[in-house]
């Protein structure tokens, strides 16, 4: 008898032993054949230049070289930027930020190819380079038009209103840090073919920018991808690597191996997009906001990629859960001198949502409340206050309940008071707790990205391959759909085999983003399943004179049609010696989804993701450092498919937003040159970073209201805002330095530095 649910249910990540034991394969692990080349890339050491003169001379005559490109050996578009023109794969007179590819080698070894690279003579007229936010918007350098959003008339409203606050804040940037870096193999096939191994995620948009690149068509080019290990978003766009190894591949006609080292990783690709912000509010003396005026910048680096989407995510999320009912927005996308910014866990949503926490965390110290009970009057509401800035109604709204749940299983009420004791009996510890909201629209505001294809094959012993859109990037999307196929068919999990994403077996799909990946595909592998079950049922109909108007049953390796009962394996093999088609594709869209970027109204997402978290903190404010002493987090992930992998990623996601926001630091020179580019110089949250107690639990009251598989929510990018908890506790201790008296002025990352600077302008006067 086999488990009656194989979903809602633990079950391990498919990769879960390979991973332990070494042998889970990954773009770098595929053994080379006979003739293979490896890739390295030359790339600028100046971060605004003209180039004068390149000699790679002596690359050529450098051991192990077997060829050298550049931009004039590009047959066909020399560009990956994936919306918008402006990301060369090699530059050509003008290079636009530190670490820009110039060229490309393959050599017979890894060592000697990036040997070679280093013997190039560059000469360069060096240019100013815009670094900053603040230069770029006093130089006026923007990728785009000033973006302005109002409702209401805010402005009224401040001026109307008992309080006002104004200031600033930022977010800075942070760096993926995945544990596989940027790799590919390209290996030629006849007729100008090409199979590409690549780290990435998104197989059909770098097919077809190959493609554009070789000047061939995308039938002649295959992506495939079995695993990658973490993305996080910055492989999403990044396509250099795969083109280039294509490029090399395709010209000497052997297989190219290319992995980035990682300093040159760090050098050369995106990071998070730093994000700066003024405010003027208006509020009542209960906290509540009335009306909001709000100038938001972002770095976005030299060139567009996902920029546009990525500020209007962050606008779409200004509100985080609270109701705005007067509010003004100008979005400024900044044009630097850095590696083009890119797509992070959160798209843009966090730095929105750190804008509007901030404002209300001030809020709460102007009138010297509680921030809990300020956060309260602010919330959206169910019947009354449910319409977002950008005219969405909220039906799903359950942040209210979750909160007053997570305040009491933390016992936050006690605690909050026991900080403040604890404040008063020691002059160089002090501790601070806060609790913040989570609210995400879970949908790729860009239409026609919410689109998903999936094949399934039955074959004659009952087994089922499985091949869908989705990548496998550890968070366990390829068992979640395995899962829901074994279920829709009544087998154990074991009968599915999960396939490499393929681009030569589902076409045009989108990238694993935006916390739809399971959603999308899921959908459209459960949608093949069912043509199968549909052809299954009319035979069997049909041949056992069968009348029955109700849905069979699939359970236990069993069809079930009332009284009837048919054994899974043998009525398959029986189906097929009957010629009844055993395989078929499968295709979803997201429905309800209509937004006009324009106006900025509509619907722009599916449903939303609710959470809290309370996190407290002690910090020493002679040295600046702080320890987590405990999280508590309540989440919400509908009805998961499988709650172990959702745990998983509401505690990893938190971790990372953790060291966004009190670690890790990118930083550059005045000359545009990252200083931040190895482990060494760049920390991310180790072990001893994690919090002392660490308390996580799925909300179980819910369910999403929508038409997804098994009435689950995604859990992907929201736990990484669970995090601002941190950061608003680390601002409640430094708080408590001058007895909650003035309210601290600190930008993130909250790093030692900047607490002990934050402390020193507390105390001033």
């Amino acid at each position: 008898m086999i488990k009656e649910e194989y979903i809602n249910n633990i079950i391990p990540h498919d990769s879960a032993y390979k991973h332990v034991d070494g042998s889970a394969e990954y773009t770098d692990d595929i053994i080379e054949p006979e003739q293979t080349l490896f890739g390295a890339i030359g790339w600028s050491k100046k971060a605004h230049a003209i180039i004068k003169k390149i000699d790679l001379k002596d690359v050529r005559l450098s051991e192990g070289v077997v060829s050298v490109f550049t931009y004039l050996d590009i047959p066909g578009r020399n560009d990956v930027g994936p919306v918008f023109d402006g990301d060369p794969i090699f530059a050509k007179k003008k290079v636009e930020f530190y670490g820009q590819p110039l060229f490309a080698v393959a050599a017979t070894s890894i060592e000697l190819a990036r040997k070679a690279v280093l013997k190039a003579k560059i000469n360069y007229k060096e240019l100013r380079p815009i670094v900053t936010i603040k230069d770029s918007l006093e130089k006026k350098q923007t990728h785009f038009k000033v973006r302005k959003i109002k409702k209401g008339n805010p402005l009224k409203k401040i001026l109307k209103s008992e309080n006002y606050l104004k200031g600033n804040f930022t977010t800075g940037s942070q760096e993926h840090f995945y544990l596989e870096g940027q790799s590919a193999f390209a290996i030629p096939k006849e007729d100008n073919n090409l199979l590409v191994y690549s780290s990435t995620q998104h197989p059909s948009e770098a097919q077809q920018l190959i493609a554009k690149m070789l000047k061939q068509k995308s039938n002649s080019i295959t992506v495939l991808v079995r695993r990658i290990g973490g993305g996080f978003g910055g492989k999403e766009t990044n396509f250099m690597t795969a083109a280039i190894c294509s490029l090399l591949a395709f010209k000497t006609k052997r297989p190219v191996k290319l992995r980035l080292d990682r300093d040159d990783d760090i050098i050369l690709t995106g990071k998070r997009h730093e994000f700066y912000s003024e405010y003027e509010v208006g509020f009542d003396n209960q906290g509540l906001i009335n009306g909001l005026k709000l100038k938001l910048a972002s770095n976005c680096g030299m060139s567009p990629d996902l920029s546009y989407a990525i500020n209007e995510r962050a606008l779409l999320h200004i509100d985080n859960a609270y109701h705005l009912s007067d509010i003004e927005i100008e979005n400024h996308l900044c044009k630097t001198n850095i590696s083009t910014s890119t797509a992070f866990r959160g798209f843009g949503g966090n730095q929105g949502m750190m804008s509007i926490e901030n404002i209300i965390d001030n809020i709460s110290r102007h009138l010297n409340k509680d921030p809990s009970e300020i956060r309260k009057v602010n919330f959206y509401k169910n019947n009354t206050k449910n319409i977002t800035h950008y005219g969405m109604k909220i039906e799903d709204n359950v942040i209210g309940d979750i909160f007053e749940k997570l305040i009491k299983s933390s016992d936050y009420k006690k605690r909050y008071a026991e900080v403040k004791k604890f404040n008063k009996k020691n002059k160089h510890k002090k501790k601070g707790i806060a609790i913040t909201p989570v609210k995400f629209g879970i949908s790729f505001t860009t239409l026609h990205l919410n689109q998903a294809g999936a094949l399934v094959h039955i074959y004659t012993d009952g087994s089922i391959y499985l091949n869908h859109g989705g990548i496998e990037m550890g968070q366990g999307t390829h068992t979640k759909i395995a899962q829901l196929v074994s279920h829709s068919l009544g087998l154990s999990f074991e009968k599915v085999k999960i396939s490499s994403t393929n681009t030569s077996k589902v076409p045009n799909t989108s990238a694993s983003a935006a916390s739809s990946t399971t959603d999308l595909n899921g959908a459209a592998a459960l949608n093949a399943v069912n043509k199968i079950k549909n052809n299954l049922e009319t035979f069997i109909k049909s041949k056992y004179k069968i009348f029955y108007n109700k849905e069979p049953i699939y359970k236990d390796e069993q069809i079930i049609f009332g009284n009837r009962t048919f054994n899974f394996f043998k009525i398959i093999k029986e189906a097929y010696l009957n010629r009844v088609s055993l395989s078929s594709t499968g295709f979803y869209k997201t429905p309800k989804i209509k937004f006009n970027k324009e106006k900025f109204l509509g619907r722009p997402f599916l449903y939303f993701c609710y959470g809290a978290s309370v996190s407290e903190v002690t910090i020493d404010t002679l040295t600046g450092e702080n320890i987590v002493d405990r999280v508590d987090i309540l989440h919400d992930a509908g009805k998961p498919i499988n709650p172990a992998l959702e745990i998983g990623q509401i505690e990893g996601g938190f971790i990372q937003g953790q060291g966004w926001l009190t670690i890790e630091e990118v930083k550059w020179k005045a000359n545009g040159q990252i200083t931040t580019f190895s482990p060494s110089t760049y920390k991310i949250p180790a072990v001893s970073d994690m919090p002392k107690k660490f308390n996580v639990e799925i909300y179980k009251d819910g369910k999403n209201k929508e038409k997804v598989v098994n009435k689950a929510k995604t859990t992907g990018e929201p736990p990484l805002m669970l995090a601002m908890s941190v950061f608003y506790a680390i601002k409640d201790a430094i708080a408590s330095v001058k007895n909650y008296k003035k309210i601290p002025s600190i930008n993130a990352p909250a790093t030692p530095e900047k607490i002990l600077m934050s402390i020193k302008n507390l105390t001033k006067n």
